[in-house]
């Protein structure tokens, strides 16, 4: 006779094992600790405790010094990163993991201009991205795209810059344009022009906005240069005319919680505002962020969903088909990501 299973049972479906797109994950940050520590030993580079200690590093981003802190590992572990072949790790690598925990299709977000000074140029750098990118994909079966992102402490030329090239490349992997780093830093309209010229170009935006700063930096977002998705968006929870905006546009918000509490946006998990989001009908795509500096993947944010904020396996799989529903994945593989959800849901 068929055993019947409890709903306590039937809630702890192995979210390993859940359909899902993967687009919030930055380059370096994507890296392996272990990866870390043999590429820092190849080229004699010194890390500190905080990089080499063997558990994520104790952040705090939320005033001047603590965020750089945060960038100084950052760029400290980047430095590590000096040939094709450590590129062609870090995505294989990037992409392995990313299937472990049900990830079907990941965008990873690149700024080629901190690899280029290494990689012969800014053109070579992209191109050695996407090629790493095509052949993690066919030896992992996760289908792999990129989105450009400049750095909003740099001069919003070099924006433009950046726009153009990704526009070039959009035939060959690149699909979306973000904008990076301290959103406290400069105005989202300075690079307006930067992500007209992505938008002219077929590619989505995808700005940083509402971490660090409050709801203001998500209607900068919206206003000054028209997002498809915000990375973060979680200060939008602050403002019910901008939940209702948000929801009434479609505009998908990349929500990091371990990232966030990493950061010090939210002082704890309870408090990182997932089910306010969900609630008031903001699409949200979960993502990991940096797990090289905040120890937690992809798979593991919708576990924090699941014990912090009491979502029910149908709610992940309804955080799961936003994820792929805002991606930038062809149609095809929507339709069988979606079925393939409505699946883990039915076992």
């Amino acid at each position: 006779m068929e055993s019947v299973r409890t709903r306590g049972e039937a809630a702890r479906r192995d979210l390993r094992l859940l359909p899902k797109a993967h687009l919030h994950l930055h380059f370096t940050g994507s890296m392996r600790p272990s990866t870390l520590l043999e590429l820092a030993d190849k080229y004699g580079v010194h890390l500190p405790e905080a990089l080499s200690g063997g558990e994520p590093p104790r952040l705090r981003a939320t005033d001047e010094r603590g965020w750089f802190r945060f960038q100084r590992l950052y760029d400290i572990a980047r430095s590590c990163l000096r040939s094709p072949d450590d590129i062609r790790r870090l995505v294989r690598e990037a992409a392995e993991e990313d299937a472990r925990d049900g990830s079907r299709w990941l965008e990873i977000q690149v700024d080629p201009t901190s690899y280029a000074p290494r990689l012969g140029g800014l053109i070579p750098a992209l191109e050695i991205i996407l090629d790493a990118a095509e052949s993690a994909s066919r030896e992992t079966g996760v289908g792999i795209r990129v989105l450009v992102a400049a750095n909003r402490m740099k001069h919003p030329l070099d924006a433009r810059t950046l726009a153009r090239l990704a526009v070039r490349y959009a035939d060959r992997g690149v699909v979306g344009f973000g904008l990076s780093n301290d959103e406290r830093r400069g105005l989202a309209r300075d690079f307006d022009r930067a992500f007209a010229i992505a938008r002219d170009g077929g590619l989505l935006a995808a700005p940083h906005g509402g971490e660090l700063s409050g709801p203001s930096s998500v209607r900068d977002c919206l206003d000054d240069l028209h997002a498809a998705r915000v990375g973060h968006g979680v200060r939008a929870a602050e403002d019910p005319r901008l939940l209702r905006r948000l929801a009434d546009r479609g505009v998908t918000c990349e929500v990091c919680p371990a990232s966030n509490v990493a950061l010090g946006v939210y002082e704890k998990q309870e408090d990182v505002p997932l089910r306010t989001l969900y609630d008031a009908g903001v699409p949200m795509a979960l993502g990991a962020d940096d797990p090289l500096l905040f120890g937690a993947r992809l798979a593991a944010q919708y576990e924090l969903a699941r014990e912090f904020h009491a979502f029910t396996d149908p709610e992940l799989a309804e955080l799961a088909r936003q994820s792929v529903r805002a991606s930038a994945a062809p149609e095809p593989v929507r339709t069988d990501l979606l079925k393939e959800i409505d699946e883990w849901l039915a076992t």
